[in-house]
């Protein structure tokens, strides 16, 4: 599958799970719930591993990377999320989750000493810009209570902590680690913590069968997080962390136009120029040639050999 295709499914796909998290809140604590979502997730990719033969022994090493993946970006990452979401409305809590782009940038940097370029500066710029713009009728109209102060920060930390496991998965792939069997590990890891620290809480394992918890589990069991991270951390592992970032920068314009579609939201200036401005500096990130040729996006210079072609390749969407 080529990168491109992989971000569409990111985009699409972890854009609409906001809307699907807020049917999670209520009578299930979220510590519980993210336990029901990875012990699926992480059983549905063993059986898929178990099928298709794929190797699931690794040693201690290697589970000390998946036991990172999992404290960081399938269990404290959606801990924050889904509180952060108690206290202020999905597309708040979608723009703070966009900050992760400039974490990724920094934490790239800092772990792997990867530079990102200029058209990966501007193109942030535009796309976080394009955010405000999109949010600021929004924005304007709440008031920085405690409780709009403290979603908020739970959401930057969350971003936060989604990014430290951005750059352990990226770690990982470069240690050769397979993305499938990560993935389930991690995601096993990741229930398992939850499950521990809702235990230590003394939340209580109980379970809401009304539909649209039922229904929204399944899809962020399936979709959201086997699909969606399988597409994500593969191109975080082709075109590094700084980039594949951006996607997060897209999700609030996708539950954008879910709500347009579904909640009869009107089109006016604000949402056309935020639009806008995200799409262009969409191009300006993803934007191909310039980067895998002279390279200035943080990329290495590359040879012209025929060994050299494929990998080029493998790092454009």
């Amino acid at each position: 599958m080529n990168n491109l295709a992989l971000y569409l499914i990111s985009v699409l796909v972890w854009g609409s799970t906001w809307f699907a998290i807020e049917f999670q809140l209520g009578l299930v604590e979220p510590e519980v719930s993210i336990v029901y979502r990875y012990v699926g997730a992480s059983l549905l990719l063993f059986g898929w591993s178990f099928y298709r033969r794929l190797n699931l022994s690794f040693g201690l090493r290697e589970h000390g990377w998946f036991l990172l993946m999992g404290m960081f970006l399938f269990g404290l990452n959606y801990v924050l999320a889904y509180r952060a979401q108690i206290y202020i409305t999905s597309a708040l809590t979608a723009i703070a989750f966009s900050s992760i782009l400039w974490m990724n940038i920094l934490n790239a940097r800092l772990f792997f000493g990867t530079r990102a370029g200029a058209r990966t500066i501007i193109g942030s710029l535009l796309g976080v810009a394009g955010i405000g713009t999109l949010f600021a009728p929004q924005v304007q109209d709440v008031s920085l209570s405690d409780t709009v102060l403290l979603g908020s920060m739970l959401a930057i930390l969350g971003a936060l902590a989604a990014s430290f496991g951005n750059m352990v998965s990226q770690g990982a792939q470069k240690r050769g680690l397979p993305v499938v069997q990560s993935n389930a590990w991690g995601m096993f890891y990741g229930a398992l913590l939850s499950a521990i620290s809702s235990v230590i809480a003394g939340h209580p394992f109980n379970f809401d069968p009304s539909p649209g918890y039922v229904i929204s589990l399944a899809y962020l069991t399936v979709f959201g997080s086997v699909i969606a991270f399988g597409a994500y951390l593969t191109l975080l592992g082709r075109i590094g962390a700084h980039k594949a970032g951006y996607a997060m920068v897209m999700f609030p314009v996708v539950a954008l136009i879910l709500s347009i579609l579904f909640e009869g939201l009107k089109l006016d200036l604000p949402i056309i120029a935020g639009t806008a401005l995200v799409l262009v500096g969409n191009i300006f990130v993803l934007e191909t040639r310039s980067k895998g040729h002279n390279g200035r996006d943080g990329e290495p210079r590359r040879h012209n050999s025929p060994q050299s072609r494929p990998e080029i390749a493998s790092r454009e969407p």
